[in-house]
């Protein structure tokens, strides 16, 4: 029998079994230190001790709470674990390379989800523009703000417009009671302050976090929209299935 290699990076963090379950969890949400030792019912030491080996591995990341600084939320990159998977399969056998295609076709995923930030000026419209392109219209996106600004920011319009080729300038942003009462599959904050103001949007409501900073600058404005668009293309999948099993209900339904 012939030499054979150490398994992947990849292999040997995820098949730990906390690890995986840390992994699972922050592929639903970004979370922080002490809500992960609740969903994982393991010590702090432990888990900040697995943490620190996925960070170390380039699969977690982590950026300081904006509501609170001495918080810190860690987050999947998924583009990494993307690759990384991918490496793992080819090392396996070349056939497993997986060719990952992120097109959707416009009939689905036929969901209702709303984006939320602070001021509904940058972060939750820029995430509402590139779902609804992504999903080429056919799923229903609205973004709102806790505290929304007169306007979108300048910077929203040009990024948008510069790297998509989307037009918003005539997005005005709204307040959350604005959509209080309307029905969502899944709200998605994109803010820390406006996470802990959030509503309750009912059980059937999927609460979704993304810690992602305010930007400040054209910069970090191009950053940003780059990693919104990461986060939605690799959402899609998981709103097409939320839109399948909501289909297999209605159909199932006597």
């Amino acid at each position: 029998m012939g030499d054979v290699a150490d398994p992947p990076a990849f292999v040997r963090l995820a098949a730990h079994p906390v690890r995986w379950r840390l992994l699972s969890e922050l592929a639903q949400s970004d979370y922080r230190v002490r809500e992960l030792v609740t969903l994982v019912d393991q010590p702090q030491n432990l888990v900040s001790y697995h943490l620190r080996l996925l960070r170390d591995g380039g699969l977690v990341r982590v950026t300081r709470s904006t509501f609170d600084g001495r918080d810190s939320y860690y987050h999947l990159d998924l583009d990494r674990c993307a690759s990384a998977l991918a490496e793992s399969g080819t090392a396996l056998h070349p056939a497993l390379n997986p060719a990952f295609r992120r097109e959707v076709t416009a009939s689905t995923p036929r969901v209702a989800v709303l984006f939320v930030c602070t001021g509904n000026s940058a972060r939750s419209p820029i995430a509402e523009a590139l779902l609804r392109r992504h999903t080429g219209g056919a799923a229903t996106v609205t973004s709102a703000g806790s505290r929304p600004r007169p306007e979108l920011h300048p910077h929203t319009v040009e990024v948008l417009r510069e790297q998509f080729g989307l037009d918003v300038s005539g997005h005005r942003p709204r307040h959350l009671d604005a959509v209080t009462g309307s029905t969502f599959d899944r709200v998605i904050t994109l803010c820390d302050k406006a996470r802990e103001v959030c509503p309750d949007f009912g059980h059937r409501t999927r609460r979704v976090h993304w810690s992602i900073p305010e930007p400040v600058d054209r910069a970090a404005f191009r950053r940003t929209a780059a990693e919104i668009d990461t986060r939605v293309r690799h959402l899609l999948p998981v709103l097409t299935a939320t839109d399948r099993a909501a289909t297999n209900r209605e159909e199932n339904r006597p």
